[in-house]
């Protein structure tokens, strides 16, 4: 997809999910609108979900598309990265990306960007896979992490 509808089609769903998540007060509710309305606007998303941090142990929570990891290997693939990195990461080819998760092996390239709760912690990310590499780039970055700070508005 070109950049210039990229950012457009981002526009749109920004729009569309602020008023959809100001409708609740639930946390649960929010990602999960969240996480349809991105699975199914964006064309070359494959998996869309969240993983949270519970225990010490990145957990999968909401998400859409074929069948997750339920938890993921301590400090080991991009969610952990971004994680600990605590910034988004982009990945074009996750076959060349040192300790990569393949929950699927489908997934061709990855976004990963960190959640923050309402007091500033990350307390998990938002994953999204794509079947095509290089899926992703700094428009995902920007409106993804404009669209994961909605659900604590």
């Amino acid at each position: 997809m070109e950049d210039q509808k990229k950012d457009g089609r981002y526009s749109r769903i920004y729009k569309q999910l602020g008023g959809l998540v100001l409708k609740s007060n639930n946390t649960s509710a929010r990602m999960a609108t969240v996480i349809a309305v991105l699975h199914h606007k964006m064309d070359t998303f494959f998996w869309t979900g969240f993983y949270l941090l519970a225990d010490g142990q990145m957990t999968v929570n909401m998400y859409q598309g074929p069948v997750a990891c339920q938890v993921l290997e301590k400090d080991k693939g991009v969610c952990w990265a971004a994680f600990n990195k605590k910034e988004t990461v982009i990945v074009k080819d996750v076959h060349q990306f040192p300790g990569h998760i393949a929950c699927d092996s489908r997934s061709k390239s990855e976004i990963v960007v960190p959640f923050k709760n309402k007091e500033g912690e990350i307390t998990g990310v938002l994953d999204i896979d794509s079947k095509e590499l290089a899926s992703f780039n700094e428009i995902d970055a920007h409106w993804l992490e404009k669209i994961v700070e909605l659900i604590y508005q």
